[in-house]
């Protein structure tokens, strides 16, 4: 359960990020448009559907859980810091989502048990994700629908750097830490070669069903100067248009358990 820091060392994976002092719902102001982008998403790859057991997997404090239970009868936040299941209190408030400390390695749901697993934005943090998969495939049950969203590194910018350097995309995960690690387990922050991620995925029995580009418009250039409303319009537009060629920062996976 090793993964890599920014100069290529081994680290050990940290699933329990945020309880290092770090607020993430702060994270989220100013972020209405990538929020409201991974929504859209969700709702377009599981429109129609309807599950009997769900479960978002380090689903923080809750953010996507109350939409999440418009399509399952139940819903668990599944969240590794306490802090995170603290803040959720508030936010799900009201509502009948069960909220349980646990890492994404190490699920505590019984084989089998879920119809639908989310996990979004825990990827970024994940340079080695196999066991993950593991588990999420054991959860599922068969035929079980799992999305899974994953900072992809193949962005479009990036494609357009490298065929400019005549470079190919590296296959493995590239850490984007910007601050050098100041312990040695750092949280990691990496994005990822899809095709990778779709091969590891399958290798644990999790086959593609389809995909989405999200938050193709993501900039502070662009925040500034359209409204939100133009900004979502356009995401509706090109989230499917640009998937197949993984143009967006965020990359949305549905896969089905074999």
């Amino acid at each position: 359960m090793n993964g890599v820091t920014d100069d290529n060392t081994p680290s050990k994976k940290v699933a329990n990020q945020y309880e290092r002092g770090y607020d993430y719902t702060k994270y989220w102001d100013n972020r209405d448009y990538e929020n409201a982008a991974e929504h859209i998403a969700i709702r377009r790859l599981l429109k129609g559907s309807h599950f009997r057991s769900a479960a978002d997997i380090g689903g923080g404090f809750g953010r996507l859980c109350i939409l999440l239970r418009t399509f399952a009868d139940k819903v668990t936040l599944a969240e590794p810091a306490a802090s995170q299941l603290e803040a959720a209190k508030e936010v799900l408030a009201g509502t009948d989502i069960a909220q349980v400390q646990m890492q994404a390695d190490d699920l505590s749901f019984a084989d089998g048990e879920l119809d639908l697993v989310t996990m979004v934005r825990v990827m970024h943090h994940l340079p080695e994700p196999s066991a993950e998969f593991t588990e999420i495939a054991r959860v599922l049950a068969p035929g079980g629908t799992a999305i899974i969203e994953v900072a992809n590194y193949g962005h479009y910018k990036n494609r357009r750097r490298h065929k400019k350097e005549g470079k190919p995309l590296p296959i493995e995960p590239v850490s984007i830490r910007t601050v050098k690690a100041d312990e040695p387990d750092a949280i990691a922050f990496v994005n990822h070669n899809i095709d990778t991620v779709v091969g590891q995925l399958a290798a644990a029995g999790l086959q593609l069903d389809s995909k989405l580009s999200v938050s193709n418009l993501r900039s502070q250039r662009l925040k500034k100067a359209l409204p939100k409303s133009v900004m979502l319009a356009a995401e509706r537009i090109t989230q499917k248009r640009l998937a197949k060629n993984n143009f967006g920062p965020s990359i949305f996976l549905k896969l089905k358990k074999a």
